[in-house]
């Protein structure tokens, strides 16, 4: 710093503070007397002024006595900055033999920085729904001999399940539900003749049950005839799509708008698209349009952007009246709802929203679910609307999976082949003495259901395939119960093996006679789309001379068994023992079949995994 001294108006170089340098005195004229003391006057205001001003920047943090806060204490610390700016001040070059004195750390603000703290990403809370429910208990052929039963085609769990897995995670029990994993996979069961009757083949199996050798299996499949794409009704389609804010990760909004394009790709010049789509609203965004201008429809949904709130129910009413404006008779009148079911506007009741469904689908319009979507979902509103709206369920956890659902089995997810699809088992007391149904737990019904038209049931498209699992106990073979001290006559004779004593006479004896090599006997009610009354369809499940062994069956029959043993473990039922992965995994991969997909070969891979993450 420069100093001006007296006045001649010489300027000389202040020292620093911290030197011991001697100046050489300056030699002037000494004035006198009041002349003088206006001299030093003026002196000492010019000296003060250039004392009190800002410090050379280069020495600013020399200058700081340690201790002493400044302004500069109480601001937040700084971010980081290149280590020339934590340098200290150069010293001047005429000062020779000077070196700046070493300063302690902890006196350089400037070089003390705070590691910031770690904070972990917030997650988003789980709100994730599932319909709970428990295990089908065993029954007692005396006391309950009939099993009623909705078909189901659904496949959205195994699909949901594999997301999990794939995650690192178990899915929750209520995910798994075992009838969706079996129906997952397609099988080479053969279809009806071209002039038979029924739109479907029957077929039942009986086996021994892998886990308990003593007990055995009934497999019964449906298989629905295939139909050519090119032969389909012409398809009135609405794409009603979830855009709210929770649908903007990419497995969500993203992932609908390719497997929309996919079908869109499948799409011919009889069919009609349009596409709705809701947030804080509803609106139309495409009109009914040619399914020839691919290009429109695509570029219709490209333009979705996710946003806002969930106000499901108005995009449902607005969806169903566009399916209305379109509606072609005698064709494919159908909704697909795309969304992952969290809904935060106007109604939320399921209730509610499932008489709206029914409603529109006693007016000819079906709904088909696609869910997406992990901590919010809500599947079991996605389960409960496609039940109810006589489509399927489906979740979509990749494009793979869009493309099976929407391009594979385009005919099966669009083309219905029967309604109302109800199954019902009398199992015979005379040669088996309890039973248990493997899954539909959530698609029971009452007895009396079955001949009831007026009862909703389960669709089957055009190729599906529904497969239902029966454990029994052959008479004569320890049950899971003690049988009854008090009971009728007839019960007693059963449980012991014996003829009934009523029905020693008449047409009764021949009829049990006949009977006794009967395990059950299979009914099944449906109507032909369109039609308001159902059609019967019966057959045995006759009783074979010894259970035939899994392994002597036909590769469709061991898978099938396979994963409904992987369905159950991973529900953690103890109705299998200790069958486990050792055994089902090997089963699956020594049953891969043909796999034209690699589908089984997956299943194998999941199975494995789910057994480490479940150590």
């Amino acid at each position: 710093m420069r100093t001006f001294f007296g006045l001649q108006g010489q300027w000389s170089q202040r020292p620093h503070p911290q030197l011991r340098l001697t100046r050489p005195r300056l030699t002037r004229p000494q004035p006198s007397g009041p002349l003088a003391l206006a001299a030093l006057a003026m002196a000492a205001v010019l000296l003060n002024a250039c004392t009190i001003g800002p410090p050379h920047p280069q020495n600013t943090e020399a200058a700081k006595t340690p201790g002493t806060p400044s302004m500069a204490d109480v601001q937040p610390a700084p971010a980081v900055a290149p280590a020339a700016q934590h340098a200290p001040a150069p010293v001047a070059a005429n000062v020779t033999g000077y070196a700046p004195p070493a300063m302690a750390p902890a006196l350089s603000r400037s070089r003390i920085m705070t590691a910031p703290s770690f904070v972990p990403p917030m997650q988003a809370p789980d709100t994730a729904k599932y319909e709970t429910y428990t295990d089908n208990p065993w029954q007692q052929v005396a006391e309950q001999p009939v099993s009623t039963f909705s078909a189901s085609v659904d496949t959205g769990s195994y699909a949901n399940i594999r997301r999990f897995i794939n995650r690192g995670q178990l899915p929750p029990k209520d995910a798994v539900r075992v009838e969706e994993l079996v129906n997952y996979f397609g099988f080479d069961d053969t279809g009806p003749a071209p002039d038979a009757r029924d739109p479907f083949k029957v077929r039942a199996q009986v086996i021994a049950s892998p886990w308990m050798p003593e007990r055995g299996l009934i497999r019964i499949t449906i298989k629905g005839k295939d139909v050519a794409k090119a032969t389909l009704p012409p398809a009135n389609l609405v794409f009603l799509v979830d855009v709210s804010g929770s649908m903007s990760p990419q497995d969500r909004l993203p992932l609908v708008q390719s497997g929309l394009k996919l079908l869109t790709a499948q799409l011919r010049p009889q069919d009609r698209v349009s596409l709705v789509t809701y947030a804080s609203g509803s609106q139309v965004v495409l009109p009914p349009t040619p399914g020839d201008q691919k290009d429109r429809i695509n570029q219709a949904i490209d333009q979705l952007r996710a946003s806002g709130g969930t106000y499901g129910e108005g995009g449902v009413r607005l969806a169903y009246a566009q399916a209305r404006e379109g509606l072609i008779k005698d064709g494919i009148n159908r909704v697909l709802l795309a969304t992952d079911g969290d809904l935060n506007i106007g109604v939320t009741d399921p209730l509610i929203l499932k008489t709206l469904v029914e409603e529109q689908r006693k007016k000819g319009i079906s709904l088909t679910t696609l869910g997406v979507g992990d901590s919010n979902y809500n599947e079991a509103l996605m389960k409960r609307l496609a039940d109810v709206g006589n489509g399927s369920y489906h979740y979509l956890d990749s494009l793979q999976e869009a493309h099976k659902v929407l391009v594979n089995e385009m005919t099966s997810t669009l083309a219905v082949i029967a309604q109302d699809l109800k199954l019902q088992v009398e199992f015979n007391p005379a040669t088996v003495q309890e039973y248990r149904l493997i899954g539909y737990e959530l698609h029971a019904l009452k007895r009396e259901d079955f001949n009831n038209d007026k009862v909703d049931a389960g669709d089957i498209g055009a190729g599906h395939q529904v497969t239902a699992l029966y454990e029994f106990i052959p008479k004569g073979a320890k049950g899971t119960v003690d049988p009854l001290r008090y009971g009728s006559e007839d019960s007693k004779d059963r449980k012991q093996g014996q003829q009934p004593a009523s029905d020693a006479r008449g047409t009764r004896d021949a009829g049990t006679n006949a009977r006794m090599n009967e395990l059950a006997w299979v009914k099944l009610r449906y109507k032909q789309p369109g039609e308001e009354r159902s059609l019967l369809t019966e057959l045995p499940v006759n009783r074979p001379a010894s259970l035939p062994t899994v392994d002597s069956l036909d590769a469709d029959a061991r898978f099938a068994v396979a994963v409904a043993a992987w369905g159950q473990w991973l529900r953690g039922s103890s109705l299998i023992g200790d069958y486990g992965p050792t055994q089902f995994v090997k089963l699956a991969r020594e049953s891969r079949g043909e796999d034209r997909y690699g589908n089984r070969a997956e299943f194998a891979r999941l199975a494995e995994l789910s057994a480490t993450l479940k150590q």
